[in-house]
């Protein structure tokens, strides 16, 4: 029997542990919400929630949030007990939609166990950074994405 329960955690904490654990992203500089999951009084694994990054999502998509970031430190079922607590959370604070992101490569199976459906497939891109928009990269470029979405 698994003891993982879904405990508070403020942003600093949580972006501590995602520059801890994370494979291949910083963690974000704000959020809306930050969940944990710890086994016992062990900090396991970490959810980061806010605005969609995407400027068309946040203009026409309604109440929607996003998984920014998912870190875990391996323990079995942790990630998907996250996706189910933002999902909860998420809907709790009257957002209609909850989309997340994998890369090419990730199966997707915390999100499947969680209730998110795959949206839509997006080819890689040269990054963030653009002439109309001058950004620093924060992390890997050039790999096609996957775009996950849960509603209410």
């Amino acid at each position: 029997m698994s003891d993982l329960r879904i405990v508070p955690i403020d942003l600093r904490h949580a972006q501590e542990f995602v520059t801890a654990h994370h494979r291949h992203h910083q963690a974000p500089k704000g959020h809306k919400i930050s969940l944990g999951v710890a086994s016992g009084e062990v900090l396991v694994g970490v959810a980061i929630l806010g605005r969609p990054t995407s400027r068309v999502i946040q203009a026409n998509w309604g109440y929607t949030l996003e998984v920014k970031r998912t870190a875990t430190d391996g323990t079995r079922n942790a990630n998907s007990m996250l996706y189910g607590a933002c999902k909860r959370a998420a809907f709790a604070l009257g957002y209609e939609r909850l989309i997340t992101y994998t890369q090419e490569g990730e199966t997707g199976a915390s999100l499947r166990a969680a209730g998110f459906r795959v949206l839509a497939q997006r080819p890689p891109r040269g990054g963030w950074n653009m002439p109309s928009r001058p950004r620093q990269e924060s992390g890997p470029v050039g790999i096609a994405r996957t775009i996950w979405e849960v509603t209410r």
